[in-house]
């Protein structure tokens, strides 16, 4: 009989454990499936009836459960179109693949259609950038926009049209309207461009530094010398750069 006794120990220890780990791999899964994905994410949204393509990017450590930071990247005229992917290609998304853990913050990346520029194109960031505060749990206090080139331009444009939501701003070899600088002077902002910039003279952003800085602003001004268009690269891989910007708050 007392084999029968340690057979049906045994058979009675296995369905245990059997039941045990069958528990724990429910519970896995269930953790699992609440966990958010991250990464860079493809998106889509609807702006004038079409179904567009945007991406975000998610910190491999996000967390619902705290708030934040934000930053909406307007790419260059060569990443326009539809795929919704060429805008992570250039600028931001490359630094990012090249050190993930220098950007601790939702990255917004809408794509302007391959027919125009940003300055016609707004209503694309309006729509990502609400998408995005709806999906994640952002800090309304530390959103901030930067672009390069044409994103320059649309930094520049953008931002001051929206200085009641940017904490701060970092246009990249780009320019923009003079008249813009009121506005602008409420929104810290650090500007960058290559003092050999053969596609958008320096004088671009040198203006707007200089009507920025005589409305009173906040501002900042680095020319790389020797550097042509590219400038982009050097600022988004400074991690001065990109602590300054995430420790700005409205």
């Amino acid at each position: 009989m007392k084999p029968l006794v340690s057979c049906g120990v045994v058979v009675l220890g296995a369905l245990m454990a059997l039941g045990c780990a069958t528990t724990q791999s429910k519970e896995r899964c269930n953790v699992s499936s609440k966990m958010t994905p991250t990464g860079f994410l493809n998106k889509t949204m609807t702006v004038d009836g079409n179904t567009r393509n945007y991406v975000v990017y998610v910190p491999s450590d996000y967390d619902p459960g705290k708030k934040w930071p934000m930053v909406v990247f307007l790419h260059g005229m060569g990443e326009r179109g539809r795929d919704g992917l060429l805008q992570t290609e250039v600028g931001i998304g490359s630094a990012i693949r090249r050190q993930a853990s220098l950007y601790p913050c939702i990255v917004v990346m809408p794509q302007c259609p391959g027919d125009t520029v940003w300055l016609n194109a707004f209503q694309h960031i309006d729509v990502a950038m609400e998408q995005t505060l709806k999906e994640y749990s952002i800090d309304s206090s530390r959103i901030y926009l930067t672009g390069l080139s044409m994103g320059g331009y649309g930094s520049w444009a953008y931002g001051a049209l929206h200085n009641d939501v940017f904490a701060a701003i970092i246009p990249i070899c780009g320019g923009g309207k003079v008249s813009d600088a009121p506005a602008l002077a409420k929104v810290p902002i650090w500007a960058f461009h290559g003092g050999a910039d053969s596609v958008v003279k320096p004088l671009a952003s040198q203006s707007m530094v200089q009507a920025v800085k005589e409305a009173g602003g906040n501002i900042q001004y680095t020319e790389y010398p020797g550097v042509d268009h590219n400038s982009w690269d050097q600022t988004y891989r400074d991690l001065d750069v990109v602590k300054w910007l995430l420790s700005q708050k409205k």
